[in-house]
C-alpha cells in the first residue's frame, strides 16, 4: 500500500493534470495555431513574464495575474512550505509563492537556485554554488513551486537542499528559457531521459498533453539503475492510461529485479530504432535528451557549456540532424 504522503502526492499531481486539462486558457482556445507564448517571453527578455489569463463566459480575456513572482534577473528568497519524501534518496520540495500566485514559467524553462545564506553553500574558491532545476509543478499552478530533487553524495547543492527544514528559505532566480515548445509543432516527439534528468521532459509532456488541441505523439524512453529509482512513474502511468494514443513510456533498467518485464541494460541503437520515429520524418520529428552527462554524450554528443554542442553519438549514427535533437 502507498503511504499517506505518497498517496497525497499522487492524488495532488493527478488532480493538477485533470485541472490543467479542464481549464480553458486563451493560449489554447483563441485559435488552433500553436501558442507562441514562450517565444514572446524570450523576445521580451522575460522581463514581465506575461500574464496569466483565461476566457470568461463572454469570451473576453480576464487577467488574473500580471507577472510572475519569480525574477529572471535577481535571486529572491522563497519559503519552503513542505517536504514530501519520494523514495530512498529523492524528495519533493514545495516552495510557497506569494499571494497565491502562479509561477508562469514558460515551457520549456528552468530556474537556478543558491543558498539564502551567502556563507552556506560555496565552492572551493569561495564562490556561491548555483544549480539549475526544472520544477514539476505546472506553470499555472497557484501558490506553489515544486522541485523534485535527488540527493547525490557528491552534490553539494542537493545535499544543502535536502538539509533544509520546512520554514527555511532558498534563493531562486528564473525562469531560464530553454526550448520554446509550441503545441503541434511536431508530429512525433521522443523524450529520452535518465535519472533525475526526467524533470524537463516531464514539464514538456504534461504541458502538451493537457492541451485539448494536442495532436503530437510522445514516446518516453526512461532509463534508471533500479526500479526504485524510477521517478514520477505513477504520473507517467496515469498519462499513458489517459492518453493511450498520444503517449507511451518505455522503461530501461541497468539492474532489473526478478520478473522485470521492461527493457534491461542501456538506451541502445536498437532501442531507439524500435521506439523512436525515424529521422526520415525530417521536421516532423523531435528528440529531446536529458540525463547524466555520460548518457547524453553517448546518445547525442557532449553539450558545449550552455550551448548544444556538436551532434554525435547514437542519434547521429541513426541519421538524426542537429535540428531534430535538443539536449537539455
Amino acid at each position: 500500500m502507498l503511504s499517506f504522503a505518497a498517496t497525497t502526492r499522487q492524488l495532488g499531481r493527478t488532480q493538477l493534470i485533470r485541472t490543467a486539462t479542464r481549464r480553458s486558457y486563451a493560449t489554447e482556445t483563441a485559435s488552433k495555431k500553436p501558442s507562441n507564448l514562450p517565444l514572446y517571453l524570450m523576445g521580451a527578455g522575460v522581463a514581465g513574464l506575461g500574464g496569466y489569463y483565461y476566457l470568461n463566459s463572454t469570451g473576453k480575456s480576464v487577467i488574473t495575474q500580471e507577472k510572475s513572482p519569480l525574477d529572471p534577473e535577481n535571486f529572491k528568497d522563497f519559503r519552503l512550505k513542505k517536504i514530501i519524501p519520494y523514495n530512498h534518496n529523492t524528495s519533493e520540495f514545495i516552495f510557497e509563492l506569494p499571494n497565491n500566485e502562479a509561477s508562469l514559467l514558460p515551457v520549456a524553462s528552468c530556474i537556478v537556485v543558491k543558498a539564502s545564506d551567502p556563507e552556506a553553500l560555496k565552492d572551493e574558491k569561495g564562490k556561491p554554488i548555483i544549480r539549475p532545476y526544472t520544477p514539476i509543478s505546472a506553470s499555472e499552478h497557484k501558490g506553489e513551486l515544486t522541485l523534485l530533487i535527488k540527493k547525490y553524495d557528491n552534490g553539494n547543492a542537493s545535499k544543502h537542499i535536502h538539509g533544509l527544514k520546512e520554514g527555511d528559505t532558498l534563493s531562486i532566480k528564473g525562469p531560464i528559457p530553454k526550448f520554446p515548445y509550441k503545441v503541434n509543432e511536431f508530429e512525433e516527439v521522443a523524450l529520452i531521459g535518465g535519472g533525475s534528468g526526467i524533470t524537463p521532459l516531464y514539464q514538456i509532456v504534461t504541458h502538451a498533453l493537457s492541451n485539448g488541441s494536442n495532436r503530437t505523439k510522445f514516446t518516453l524512453i526512461f532509463s534508471n539503475v533500479t526500479e526504485a529509482d524510477i521517478l514520477l512513474k505513477s504520473d507517467f502511468e496515469a498519462l499513458k492510461k489517459k492518453y493511450p494514443t498520444k503517449f507511451d513510456v518505455v522503461y530501461v533498467l541497468d539492474k532489473p529485479p526478478a520478473g522485470w518485464t521492461g527493457l534491461s541494460g542501456y538506451v541502445s541503437k536498437e532501442v531507439i530504432q524500435q521506439h523512436v520515429a525515424p529521422a526520415s520524418l525530417n521536421e516532423k520529428v523531435k528528440v529531446f535528451v536529458c540525463g547524466p552527462p555520460g548518457q547524453v554524450a553517448a546518445l547525442a554528443g557532449k553539450k558545449a557549456g550552455m550551448k548544444q554542442g556538436e551532434l554525435s553519438g547514437i542519434l547521429k549514427e541513426l541519421g538524426y540532424t542537429e535540428d531534430q535533437v535538443y539536449k537539455f
